[in-house]
């Protein structure tokens, strides 16, 4: 426990003196964590990330360059980052020897004034059950997960779930408990589970993102910089600009491809098919509607002006410029007038 023994002398010294011992980094293996640590400046943030589902790692795996999940994004934006990484396949931070780390952790903190939690799913837990504990201010979950404890959540009936009753669900940090903790919640409000889990975070913002399920698409999502742009302005500003995310949530959902990914996951579920048609029809024709309002507002009229004085110069340049003039205004009667004359 490196971490615990260098934050315990770090943590008596001056506020310049502990800025002076900065950066510092390492790593230590706890139970069946994996946690990685950077700390840059006093003055930033200090962001907590669990690893979700699908980073199933192994100790064999580690190395002295291994970056847990979410550690390289902190690095980027220049805050101080703790990383906890399971190991293994079935793995939801219970581990005993890890409990006590963090709890021990908790009390060395006091000089990081700024505390952000971020995690998707099994990590989103994790940030949840721990934030009271750590004394976060601020959260960003994605697919909510608020505990397996089946007489909390009997309704929860994933397969995740029959494999984490292996744990304790019964001790601490078992539930969800944000303390004073406010922030975002984003998730799909067709998935009945996930949106039951949200509806246990009333005192975060929920954001909502029809189709995008819970993890099957996290890839396909991620291709287009979803979640790192979420990410990266939560951990930037401590909030999110929701009329920008309105905006690139409606951008993703206008990708024909996003439609074609989201077929294929739910291809057997008829429901779950009829409401991707409903609503693909429904963004189809905002597109429609979107592209003739653009179309409105683009004045060709350089283009034309540019076309008529070269025509007889140079008329198949012209011919060009008044066919990109017509794709882009395809009912305007000069530019088809003038294409008939040149042709």
């Amino acid at each position: 426990m490196k971490l615990l023994y260098w934050l315990d002398e770090w943590v008596s010294l001056s506020r310049g003196e502990q800025q002076a011992k900065l950066p510092v980094s390492g790593g230590d293996l706890i139970g069946d964590v994996f946690v990685k640590y950077n700390f840059v400046d006093l003055t930033k943030p200090l962001l907590f990330t669990f690893s979700p589902a699908g980073t199933n790692i192994q100790q064999h795996d580690l190395h002295a360059d291994f970056a847990p999940w979410g550690y390289h994004l902190a690095q980027k934006q220049q805050v101080n980052i703790i990383a906890f990484q399971h190991l293994g396949k079935s793995n939801w931070f219970r581990n005993r020897n890890l409990i006590f780390f963090i709890e021990q952790l908790a009390t060395l903190l006091s000089p990081f004034h700024t505390k952000l939690g971020y995690g998707l799913s099994r990590g989103g837990f994790a940030v949840g059950a721990f934030a009271k504990l750590l004394q976060l201010d601020q959260v960003l979950l994605f697919h909510p997960v608020s505990t397996k404890n089946q007489q909390l959540v009997p309704w929860d009936d994933r397969s995740s779930t029959q494999f984490a009753q292996q744990f304790d669900w019964q001790s601490d940090y078992a539930d969800l408990d944000l303390g004073d903790a406010r922030g975002y919640i984003i998730y799909d409000p067709t998935n009945k589970i996930d949106r039951l889990h949200a509806k246990r975070y009333p005192q975060l913002t929920h954001l909502r993102v029809f189709g995008m399920g819970h993890g099957t698409h996290a890839s396909y999502l991620n291709k287009f910089g979803f979640y790192k742009q979420v990410a990266v302005d939560f951990i930037r500003h401590q909030q999110i600009d929701i009329a920008q995310f309105r905006l690139q949530t409606k951008t993703l959902r206008l990708k024909e491809e996003y439609y074609q990914s989201l077929n294929k996951a739910n291809v057997n579920s008829a429901h779950r098919l009829a409401l991707l048609s409903t609503a693909h029809k429904i963004l189809t024709d905002e597109k429609e509607q979107h592209v003739q309002e653009h179309q409105a507002k683009i004045d060709i009229q350089p283009l034309i002006d540019v076309a008529l004085k070269h025509q007889d110069a140079h008329p198949n340049d012209a011919i060009q410029l008044l066919e990109v003039a017509q794709q882009l205004v395809p009912d305007d009667p000069l530019v088809e007038l003038k294409l008939k004359q040149l042709e």
